[in-house]
Parts: structure tokens; C-alpha cells; sequence
């Protein structure tokens, strides 16, 4: 069971990379990526990059029209405390989202922009 458990963890974002235990969504954030926009888009993994460019919005009307958006999910593991976050970055066309990239942050990579 415990092989089963190890790789079902691998392929869901949400379950815990230290005990593969399910984590719950702690916290959703919306943000605006204004360094980026339609036509001027690049990859980035680097969790600095987001810290220092995403700007707070409540609501997806907030984000103007060619600019991209990243939406935030912040996971805790109810079993052994583990925290992981998860970073969608995507353009919102006509009520739709365009997903460009999914990265994911379990090292501790966006604790000082999120509990600062």
C-alpha cells in the first residue's frame, strides 16, 4: 500500500511529497502578472521572479484585458505539517483561462511572500 500511496503522490499536486498523505488548500490567491503580457510571455521557474512581480487582485475583472494572471493555491499536509504551493499561470480570454504553466513549490520557495 505504501508503493501505491508514493506514486499517486508523484501525479497530484495535492498530495503530500513527505508522508503522501492528502494536504489540504490552506489559502487561494489571485495576482496579476503585469511583467507579462500577450506576445511578451516567457517561462519562468525561478520562485523569485513571482515574488517580486505578482500584484494582489480579488477578482479576475481586476486584471486588464492581455495580461496575464497566476492563481495561487497554498497546501498544508494534516498529517505531518509538511507546506507546498502550487502557482498556475495563466491568460484569462473570454471568461476562459489559457494555461501557460504549473509550477510547483515544496521546498519552502514562497513562505517569505506568503506569511510575510
Amino acid at each position: 500500500m505504501g508503493l501505491f500511496k508514493k506514486m499517486r503522490a508523484v501525479f497530484h499536486d495535492d498530495w503530500c511529497s513527505q508522508c503522501q498523505s492528502s494536504m489540504d488548500i490552506v489559502h487561494k490567491q489571485l495576482y496579476a502578472l503585469p511583467t507579462m503580457t500577450v506576445g511578451h510571455y516567457y517561462s519562468h521557474d525561478e520562485a523569485d521572479y513571482y515574488k517580486a512581480n505578482l500584484v494582489k487582485v480579488n477578482k479576475k475583472a481586476e486584471i486588464p484585458t492581455g495580461m496575464y494572471a497566476c492563481g495561487m493555491h497554498v497546501y498544508r499536509c494534516p498529517e505531518c505539517g509538511h507546506r507546498a504551493v502550487k502557482l498556475t499561470v495563466f491568460l484569462p480570454v473570454r471568461d476562459q483561462e489559457k494555461q501557460e504553466q504549473l509550477l510547483y513549490f515544496d521546498n519552502g520557495e514562497m513562505d517569505d511572500f506568503i506569511y510575510r
